[in-house]
């Protein structure tokens, strides 16, 4: 696991550092707590992506035999917060973005990119298994298959909070509310089972454009 060392070595130096910048509908701010959002709707099961199916397949079993749980919220506190903004970040500046047919010679390749090359949702898998070691509950933080500002397929990771539903994004740094990301949410994961996924609802009015990286 040499990159999760590394990933270790990164944290402490981006600990040391003051200010961290939070955003919030998609202007960033310091030193403060994001503003309550909504919950995205949740409506019918669906089958999962492929792409999660095989990643499950092939060697992941501890990160799909995770067995029922409870729904759970993350508690938004100013020190949780700030370790969600921090891993966010860190992974975007890590990770160089790479297509899976350039990396694999194949589409929809879920994988984690310990080699510090992925895509959309390879990004989106290495945040979600940092947050889970570092104490957040995998029922909180649920891949989710959207359609971007193009219209393409894009994966991000929706974290539900006691303020509502954010989203973390390997397009930008910038945490937002998922209703002002300006995406199509189409499925994520329950939180019940991480294999079983439900179709999402969209937002009860447009949200922002997400702009900036």
């Amino acid at each position: 696991m040499r990159y999760f060392g590394a990933f270790l070595a990164g944290l402490m130096g981006l600990a040391a550092m003051a200010g961290t910048e939070l955003a919030v509908a998609g202007q960033p701010q310091r030193n403060i707590l994001p503003i309550a959002t909504t919950a995205t709707p949740i409506l019918d099961e669906v089958k999962p992506p492929v792409g999660w199916i095989d990643f499950c397949r092939s060697g992941h079993d501890a990160d799909c035999r995770d067995g029922d749980k409870s729904p759970t919220a993350i508690a938004i506190t100013a020190a949780t917060w700030s370790d969600i903004v921090r891993v966010n970040r860190y992974v975007n500046n890590t990770i160089e973005q790479v297509e899976d047919i350039t990396l694999y010679g194949r589409q929809e390749f879920w994988t984690y990119p310990d080699a510090g090359k992925g895509d959309c949702e390879d990004i989106a898998l290495l945040k979600r298994r940092i947050l889970i070691r570092e104490g957040f509950p995998r029922q909180s933080l649920l891949m989710t298959v959207v359609r971007d500002e193009t219209g393409a397929g894009h994966a991000v990771i929706t974290i539900v909070t006691d303020r509502g539903d954010f989203v973390l994004d390997s397009k930008t740094s910038q945490i937002l509310p998922w209703s002002a990301t300006g995406y199509g949410f189409i499925k994520r994961q329950s939180q019940v089972n991480p294999n079983v996924w439900v179709k999402l609802g969209e937002p009860a009015s447009p949200g922002l454009t997400v702009a900036g990286h």
